[in-house]
Protein backbone atom coordinates (compact mmCIF):
# COMPACT_ATOMS: atom_id res chain seq x y z
CA UNK A 1 0.00 0.00 0.00
CA UNK A 2 1.62 3.21 -0.80
CA UNK A 3 0.87 6.90 0.92
CA UNK A 4 1.18 10.34 -0.25
CA UNK A 5 2.72 12.77 1.16
CA UNK A 6 0.84 14.77 3.67
CA UNK A 7 -0.03 18.34 2.68
CA UNK A 8 2.77 20.82 3.78
CA UNK A 9 0.54 23.01 5.15
CA UNK A 10 -0.27 20.24 7.81
CA UNK A 11 3.19 19.83 8.50
CA UNK A 12 4.45 19.38 11.87
CA UNK A 13 7.66 21.73 11.01
CA UNK A 14 6.88 25.19 11.79
CA UNK A 15 5.23 24.52 15.22
CA UNK A 16 8.44 21.68 15.92
CA UNK A 17 11.10 24.56 15.00
CA UNK A 18 8.62 27.64 17.13
CA UNK A 19 8.34 24.99 20.57
CA UNK A 20 12.11 23.83 20.37
CA UNK A 21 14.11 26.82 18.91
CA UNK A 22 16.73 26.94 22.33
CA UNK A 23 17.23 23.07 21.72
CA UNK A 24 17.23 23.13 18.48
CA UNK A 25 19.62 26.07 17.90
CA UNK A 26 22.14 24.56 20.78
CA UNK A 27 22.09 21.58 19.07
CA UNK A 28 22.76 22.72 15.64
CA UNK A 29 26.03 25.12 16.86
CA UNK A 30 27.08 21.70 18.48
CA UNK A 31 26.86 20.29 15.22
CA UNK A 32 28.97 23.15 13.22
CA UNK A 33 31.51 22.63 15.72
CA UNK A 34 31.79 18.76 14.74
CA UNK A 35 31.13 19.49 11.04
CA UNK A 36 31.69 23.11 10.11
CA UNK A 37 35.23 22.84 9.25
CA UNK A 38 37.23 26.68 10.48
CA UNK A 39 33.80 28.02 10.58
CA UNK A 40 34.46 28.76 14.57
CA UNK A 41 38.24 29.92 13.79
CA UNK A 42 36.60 32.41 11.44
CA UNK A 43 33.84 33.43 13.36
CA UNK A 44 32.89 34.47 16.36
CA UNK A 45 30.33 32.08 18.30
CA UNK A 46 27.98 34.59 18.80
CA UNK A 47 27.96 35.82 15.77
CA UNK A 48 27.14 32.24 14.57
CA UNK A 49 24.53 31.77 16.96
CA UNK A 50 22.67 34.89 15.98
CA UNK A 51 22.70 33.89 12.08
CA UNK A 52 21.95 30.27 12.83
CA UNK A 53 18.96 31.95 14.99
CA UNK A 54 17.66 33.95 12.61
CA UNK A 55 17.77 31.78 9.73
CA UNK A 56 15.53 29.53 11.84
CA UNK A 57 13.07 31.75 12.64
CA UNK A 58 12.43 32.91 9.02
CA UNK A 59 12.76 29.68 8.56
CA UNK A 60 9.88 29.06 10.50
CA UNK A 61 7.66 31.71 9.55
CA UNK A 62 8.52 31.05 5.51
CA UNK A 63 7.17 26.90 5.93
CA UNK A 64 3.93 28.38 7.97
CA UNK A 65 2.80 30.22 5.12
CA UNK A 66 4.09 29.12 2.50
CA UNK A 67 5.13 25.40 3.11
CA UNK A 68 8.26 23.55 2.29
CA UNK A 69 8.49 24.75 -1.20
CA UNK A 70 11.16 27.57 -1.47
CA UNK A 71 10.91 27.76 -5.41
CA UNK A 72 7.78 28.91 -5.88
CA UNK A 73 6.87 31.64 -3.21
CA UNK A 74 7.68 34.74 -2.27
CA UNK A 75 7.70 33.67 1.35
CA UNK A 76 11.19 32.65 1.22
CA UNK A 77 12.26 35.75 0.04
CA UNK A 78 13.86 36.79 3.18
CA UNK A 79 15.34 33.51 4.17
CA UNK A 80 17.15 33.66 0.18
CA UNK A 81 18.15 37.14 0.86
CA UNK A 82 20.08 35.78 4.33
CA UNK A 83 21.73 33.07 2.94
CA UNK A 84 22.99 35.13 0.07
CA UNK A 85 24.57 36.85 1.96
CA UNK A 86 25.88 34.79 4.58
CA UNK A 87 27.19 33.20 1.13
CA UNK A 88 28.90 35.88 -0.15
CA UNK A 89 30.26 36.59 3.23
CA UNK A 90 32.00 33.13 3.40
CA UNK A 91 33.23 33.26 -0.23
CA UNK A 92 34.93 36.63 0.32
CA UNK A 93 36.28 35.28 4.35
CA UNK A 94 37.89 32.50 2.41
CA UNK A 95 35.51 29.50 3.56
CA UNK A 96 34.93 26.18 0.74
CA UNK A 97 32.19 25.78 -0.84
CA UNK A 98 31.37 22.78 1.54
CA UNK A 99 31.82 24.41 4.44
CA UNK A 100 29.27 26.79 3.58
CA UNK A 101 26.58 25.08 2.29
CA UNK A 102 27.47 22.64 5.59
CA UNK A 103 25.92 25.45 7.88
CA UNK A 104 22.34 24.73 6.39
CA UNK A 105 22.74 20.83 5.73
CA UNK A 106 23.85 20.29 9.40
CA UNK A 107 20.52 21.49 10.35
CA UNK A 108 19.09 18.25 9.37
CA UNK A 109 19.96 16.01 11.93
CA UNK A 110 18.66 18.81 15.25
CA UNK A 111 15.52 18.80 13.39
CA UNK A 112 14.84 15.63 12.82
CA UNK A 113 15.62 14.50 16.59
CA UNK A 114 12.61 17.17 17.40
CA UNK A 115 10.26 16.06 14.52
CA UNK A 116 10.97 11.97 15.91
CA UNK A 117 9.96 13.17 19.40
CA UNK A 118 7.34 14.92 18.15
CA UNK A 119 5.55 11.99 16.10
CA UNK A 120 6.29 9.64 18.98
CA UNK A 121 6.68 5.81 17.58
CA UNK A 122 2.94 5.75 16.83
CA UNK A 123 2.71 8.16 13.83
CA UNK A 124 5.54 6.62 11.43
CA UNK A 125 3.95 7.86 8.53
CA UNK A 126 3.50 11.50 9.29
CA UNK A 127 6.95 11.49 10.43
CA UNK A 128 8.93 10.04 7.65
CA UNK A 129 6.37 12.74 5.35
CA UNK A 130 8.29 15.62 7.50
CA UNK A 131 11.48 14.33 7.54
CA UNK A 132 11.22 13.88 3.77
CA UNK A 133 10.08 17.66 3.17
CA UNK A 134 12.38 19.03 5.87
CA UNK A 135 15.50 16.74 3.65
CA UNK A 136 13.81 18.62 0.87
CA UNK A 137 13.58 21.92 1.90
CA UNK A 138 17.29 22.11 3.66
CA UNK A 139 18.64 20.80 0.26
CA UNK A 140 17.44 23.54 -1.71
CA UNK A 141 18.77 25.96 0.51
CA UNK A 142 21.94 24.16 0.92
CA UNK A 143 22.26 24.44 -3.28
CA UNK A 144 21.30 27.89 -3.13
CA UNK A 145 24.19 28.86 -1.26
CA UNK A 146 26.64 26.89 -3.13
CA UNK A 147 25.57 28.40 -6.15
CA UNK A 148 25.21 31.89 -4.82
CA UNK A 149 29.21 30.81 -3.20
CA UNK A 150 30.42 30.27 -6.77
CA UNK A 151 29.27 33.34 -8.28
CA UNK A 152 30.73 35.44 -6.02
CA UNK A 153 34.13 33.43 -5.84
CA UNK A 154 33.90 33.75 -10.23
CA UNK A 155 33.28 37.93 -9.36
CA UNK A 156 35.98 37.82 -7.10
CA UNK A 157 38.47 35.73 -9.42
CA UNK A 158 37.43 38.06 -12.82
CA UNK A 159 38.15 41.37 -10.78
CA UNK A 160 41.58 40.01 -10.15
CA UNK A 161 42.68 38.50 -12.87
CA UNK A 162 41.69 42.64 -14.45
CA UNK A 163 43.86 43.93 -11.31
CA UNK A 164 46.56 42.11 -12.41
CA UNK A 165 46.01 42.71 -16.39
CA UNK A 166 46.60 46.40 -14.87
CA UNK A 167 49.70 45.99 -13.01
CA UNK A 168 50.99 43.68 -15.64
CA UNK A 169 50.88 46.64 -18.17
CA UNK A 170 52.35 49.27 -16.38
CA UNK A 171 53.72 52.19 -18.37
CA UNK A 172 56.63 54.77 -16.79
CA UNK A 173 57.47 57.87 -18.27
CA UNK A 174 61.73 57.60 -19.17
CA UNK A 175 62.11 61.40 -20.35
CA UNK A 176 60.11 64.29 -21.50
CA UNK A 177 58.05 62.56 -24.05
CA UNK A 178 59.32 59.15 -23.89
CA UNK A 179 57.46 56.36 -22.86
CA UNK A 180 58.12 53.07 -21.46
CA UNK A 181 55.91 49.83 -22.02
CA UNK A 182 57.33 46.39 -21.08
CA UNK A 183 55.42 43.49 -21.35
CA UNK A 184 55.75 40.29 -19.81
CA UNK A 185 54.19 37.12 -20.77
CA UNK A 186 51.75 35.72 -23.38
CA UNK A 187 50.46 38.61 -25.13
CA UNK A 188 46.70 37.27 -25.95
CA UNK A 189 43.38 39.39 -27.59
CA UNK A 190 42.14 40.58 -23.62
CA UNK A 191 45.85 41.66 -22.56
CA UNK A 192 46.42 43.29 -25.95
CA UNK A 193 43.61 45.54 -25.09
CA UNK A 194 44.49 46.75 -21.90
CA UNK A 195 47.87 47.59 -22.85
CA UNK A 196 46.36 49.52 -25.63
CA UNK A 197 44.35 51.14 -23.24
CA UNK A 198 47.10 51.66 -20.75
CA UNK A 199 49.39 53.04 -23.49
CA UNK A 200 46.78 55.40 -24.69
CA UNK A 201 45.45 56.75 -21.92
CA UNK A 202 49.60 57.38 -20.84
CA UNK A 203 50.29 59.36 -24.27
CA UNK A 204 47.28 61.13 -23.68
CA UNK A 205 48.15 62.13 -20.05
CA UNK A 206 51.78 63.07 -20.96
CA UNK A 207 51.49 64.35 -24.27
CA UNK A 208 54.52 61.86 -25.28
CA UNK A 209 55.08 61.21 -28.67
CA UNK A 210 57.57 58.52 -28.28
CA UNK A 211 56.94 54.76 -26.77
CA UNK A 212 58.60 52.44 -26.16
CA UNK A 213 57.02 48.57 -26.20
CA UNK A 214 59.54 46.13 -24.39
CA UNK A 215 58.78 42.57 -25.27
CA UNK A 216 61.88 41.15 -23.62
CA UNK A 217 59.91 39.27 -21.04
CA UNK A 218 57.36 37.76 -24.02
CA UNK A 219 58.08 34.18 -24.04
CA UNK A 220 57.42 33.73 -27.52
CA UNK A 221 56.60 35.84 -30.79
CA UNK A 222 53.73 34.05 -33.22
CA UNK A 223 51.66 35.62 -35.72
CA UNK A 224 48.70 36.53 -33.32
CA UNK A 225 50.97 38.04 -30.71
CA UNK A 226 52.74 40.19 -33.91
CA UNK A 227 49.34 41.57 -35.28
CA UNK A 228 48.78 42.78 -31.40
CA UNK A 229 51.69 44.51 -31.18
CA UNK A 230 51.22 46.00 -34.52
CA UNK A 231 47.68 46.82 -32.89
CA UNK A 232 49.16 48.45 -30.76
CA UNK A 233 51.01 50.36 -32.86
CA UNK A 234 48.86 51.60 -35.13
CA UNK A 235 46.42 53.13 -32.51
CA UNK A 236 49.43 54.62 -30.64
CA UNK A 237 50.01 56.25 -34.12
CA UNK A 238 46.95 57.30 -34.33
CA UNK A 239 46.97 59.21 -30.86
CA UNK A 240 50.10 61.16 -32.70
CA UNK A 241 52.90 58.42 -31.05
CA UNK A 242 56.05 56.75 -32.94
CA UNK A 243 56.36 53.68 -31.33
CA UNK A 244 59.75 51.32 -31.05
CA UNK A 245 59.88 48.11 -30.01
CA UNK A 246 62.34 46.34 -28.06
CA UNK A 247 63.40 43.13 -26.72
CA UNK A 248 63.92 41.45 -29.83
CA UNK A 249 65.96 38.33 -29.46
CA UNK A 250 68.22 36.10 -31.86
CA UNK A 251 65.08 33.57 -31.51
CA UNK A 252 62.56 36.17 -31.92
CA UNK A 253 64.20 37.50 -34.70
CA UNK A 254 64.52 34.13 -36.19
CA UNK A 255 60.57 33.44 -35.56
CA UNK A 256 59.62 36.22 -36.78
CA UNK A 257 61.56 35.84 -40.61
CA UNK A 258 60.29 32.10 -40.20
CA UNK A 259 56.70 32.93 -39.82
CA UNK A 260 57.22 35.86 -42.49
CA UNK A 261 55.40 38.05 -40.34
CA UNK A 262 55.90 41.89 -41.47
CA UNK A 263 55.97 44.46 -38.65
CA UNK A 264 56.06 46.89 -41.66
CA UNK A 265 58.05 50.38 -41.13
CA UNK A 266 58.09 49.69 -37.41
CA UNK A 267 61.48 50.53 -35.64
CA UNK A 268 62.89 47.74 -33.68
CA UNK A 269 65.63 47.28 -30.76
CA UNK A 270 67.37 44.62 -29.37
CA UNK A 271 67.04 46.11 -26.01
CA UNK A 272 65.86 48.48 -24.08
CA UNK A 273 68.72 50.63 -23.47
CA UNK A 274 69.38 50.95 -27.65
CA UNK A 275 65.61 51.88 -27.95
CA UNK A 276 65.43 54.49 -25.16
CA UNK A 277 69.26 55.43 -26.74
CA UNK A 278 67.53 55.87 -30.38
CA UNK A 279 63.95 57.66 -28.86
CA UNK A 280 66.14 60.21 -27.53
CA UNK A 281 68.09 60.92 -30.63
CA UNK A 282 65.24 61.36 -32.07
CA UNK A 283 64.17 63.97 -29.71
CA UNK A 284 67.93 65.38 -29.96
CA UNK A 285 68.99 64.87 -26.70
CA UNK A 286 71.95 62.99 -24.75
CA UNK A 287 73.20 61.38 -21.82
CA UNK A 288 76.75 62.49 -20.89
CA UNK A 289 78.98 61.27 -18.28
CA UNK A 290 79.90 64.22 -15.99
Amino acid sequence: MTTSPQNSADSRLPLVIEKNLDRILDTWISELQVDGGRLLNLIRESELREQASRFLDLLRKAIKVAGVNPEKTAAYDELRDLLDELSRSRSEQGFTPTETATFVFSLKRPLFRELKEAHGDNDTTALLDDIWQATMLLDRLGLNTTEVFINTREAIIQRQQQDLLELSTPVVSLWNGILALPVIGTLDSERTQTVMESLLQKIVATGSDIAIIDITGVPAVDTLVAQHLLKTVTAARLMGAECIISGIRPQIAQTIVHLGVELGNVTTKGTLADAFALALKKKRQKVQDI
